[in-house]
């Protein structure tokens, strides 16, 4: 069996990816999406140039990216408008809204983060272990303009619309919530591993 993912594989694993996050929406536990990590996976972005999240193996992404960093986003979704998938790396990039579930009074349109927003995936055949063979998500990248998540979230709180645990979820920051790293602390690099270092390098710096 060859290690390269094939085209048809990789579509097929972005197929039951999306129906995961159609099932998470649907309950409100993200949880259930961890098992499309590789064991070894990582996943993190920034929030300010010196607060990234970054969480290391599956059961962290299980209990700190889906977990903490998702509760109390009841009704929230995160809708793809558009997938590019490049098979000769085994990268996805999917760009997606972020939307409340909460209807705006004023405009009669559910609350929304402006501007794009997105995650940058690279999905490898395990070679060994009990996931032997199959598609698993070796490491995610997310981003989105925090200052404009900030803004939508304090418009979402001023409308009286928003739930307990959303109210909850929004005490819960900075640097002391795990996963959350200074950016000289940081377990994985910003940029994932193969292209930190420059296994899919296409223009190199002027010499």
């Amino acid at each position: 069996m060859s290690d390269a993912l094939s085209r048809a594989e990789i579509e097929e694993f972005w197929e039951s990816w999306l129906q995961v996050n159609r099932d998470a929406e649907r309950t409100g536990d993200w949880r259930v999406m961890a098992d499309w990590y590789a064991e070894d996976a990582t996943y993190g972005w920034m929030l300010t140039p010196d607060e990234h999240f970054m969480a290391v193996g599956r059961e962290q992404i299980r209990e700190w990216a889906i977990g903490i960093e998702m509760d109390g986003f009841d009704g929230w979704h995160y809708d793809y408008m558009a997938t590019v998938i490049d098979d000769k790396t085994g990268m996805i990039v999917g760009f997606w809204k972020q939307r409340s579930g909460i209807t705006d009074d004023a405009s009669g349109r559910e609350f929304e983060v402006p501007g794009i927003g997105g995650s940058w995936f690279g999905v490898e055949r395990q070679a060994d272990g009990p996931d032997a063979g199959t598609a698993k998500i070796a490491w995610q990248r997310d981003w989105f303009d925090f200052g404009a998540m900030a803004h939508t979230m304090g418009e979402v709180l001023k409308s009286g619309k928003a739930p307990d645990t959303l109210h909850a979820r929004l005490k819960v920051f900075g640097h002391e919530v795990p996963g959350h790293y200074h950016a000289a602390d940081l377990p994985s690099p910003v940029w994932p591993p193969p292209v930190e270092r420059g296994d899919f390098t296409t223009q190199a710096p002027v010499a």
